[in-house]
């Protein structure tokens, strides 16, 4: 399989010597796994006088360690005094109690620990619980269409990118010749996903709700929504469903990185609202693997893919309302914030129009922008900074 370098490769070389527990996190075929092994790679080729002690649960050879004592013994007997010693742990939770033995070589201090999980055992809301030590979490995602860009070695940005619209982020699927077996190897993907992990961590019973609770989220990203009416769409569907299992099902898919949850801002007020949110898709093509590709409403998917673009990039990200109306996206990171609509086409003055006028309504001076499919070099109107998506997504 080609393998391409991504920024997380430096994140991870950055917190080299950290005390830390080093754990990655993320949604199944996101990349974890070939990760770690070029990290190993790395710390080989840069590291002088270095031992490396690598587990793979998903070779059998590691079976015999899917115990703690076992795990901790055969790292401890591996330990080389006088060296950097390195652990490198991949589907760590494949080994029962690994926490018991995470935690105590970290009380050692005298390894530098990483580890790699399936997405729904080892969640960004347990690690505190797991680990009585300090973590580290790096989130990767799918390839953004600039790694994609770059895998392909294509230039036609353009070209590329509607492609990408279609075959999103997981780069196991571009093994696949044509798009029909790239969406069955992404519909595999996320049929592993709800039904092996997140229906074995949480002994889920029913099924066939989990599924039509996806396949509706997927069909409305980036529609407000709460749990009561989907509950009820569901209920009008004849798909027996209450407020509260659907709360707890679509957590799961959050804490798995299936989805993501952004909530509201009221840029006004400067406050944060609750009970209404919306709901991201980790990679766009999960959707079209699922569900197909008619009738596309190109605006929400061009949304989807921003709002993963900009956590991608370390924004935190909110829905923004003002005077009733909706802005997209406000994007905040440290001191910086940003207000951002998408739109599919703003080629027409009255879709131009709709996307500016809640913009133009804010009153402080942190940037404006819309990301539409212009197919245009950028420009500004009225102030409001006006991105192609396709160049705002690879520059």
């Amino acid at each position: 399989m080609k393998i391409i370098e991504r920024n997380y490769l430096k994140e991870l070389i950055d917190v080299i010597g950290t005390p830390d527990i080093k754990v990655i996190t993320g949604v199944r075929r996101s990349g974890k796994s070939k990760l770690l092994e070029m990290f190993r790679n790395y710390i080989k080729e840069n590291i002088k006088n270095v031992n490396i002690i690598n587990i793979n649960f998903n070779l059998v050879k590691f079976d015999k360690l899917r115990d703690y004592l076992s795990l901790n013994n055969y790292i401890e007997s591996n330990y080389m005094e006088g060296k950097r010693n390195f652990v490198l742990i991949d589907e760590v939770q494949m080994c029962k109690e690994f926490e018991r033995t995470i935690n105590s070589l970290h009380a050692e201090e005298k390894y530098d620990i990483y580890i790699t999980g399936s997405n729904a055992f080892l969640l960004s809301s347990d690690l505190a619980t797991l680990f009585t030590g300090r973590t580290y979490e790096l989130q990767i995602y799918p390839f953004s269409f600039k790694e994609y860009l770059t895998y392909f070695k294509n230039n036609n940005i353009e070209e590329a990118f509607d492609k990408y619209v279609f075959e999103g982020g997981l780069s196991g699927s571009y093994e696949y010749d044509d798009i029909k077996k790239r969406y069955n190897y992404i519909n595999d993907v996320y049929n592993a996903l709800i039904v092996r992990d997140i229906r074995q961590k949480y002994k889920i019973q029913n099924i066939g709700l989990m599924d039509s609770l996806t396949e509706f989220m997927m069909d409305n990203i980036s529609n407000l929504t709460s749990y009561r009416n989907i509950a009820n769409k569901l209920n009008e569907n004849n798909i027996n469903a209450n407020d509260k299992t659907i709360a707890s099902y679509i957590n799961y898919l959050c804490d798995a990185f299936a989805f993501y949850k952004v909530r509201r801002y009221d840029i006004q007020g400067k406050k944060y609202l609750s009970s209404i949110d919306k709901y991201y898709l980790v990679d766009q093509s999960f959707k079209f693997a699922k569900l197909g590709t008619k009738n596309i409403n190109y605006g929400r998917v061009y949304e989807n893919i921003v709002a993963m673009e900009l956590l991608r990039r370390g924004y935190e990200i909110y829905v923004g309302t003002l005077y009733n109306k909706e802005v997209d996206f406000v994007a905040m990171k440290r001191n910086e914030k940003l207000y951002i609509q998408v739109s599919d086409d703003i080629s027409y003055d009255k879709t131009l129009k709709r996307e500016v006028e809640p913009l133009l309504q804010i009153k402080d001076a942190y940037p404006k922008v819309i990301i539409a499919r212009t197919k245009h070099e950028d420009y500004q109107y009225e102030g409001i900074q006006i991105y192609d998506i396709a160049n705002w997504l690879a520059n």
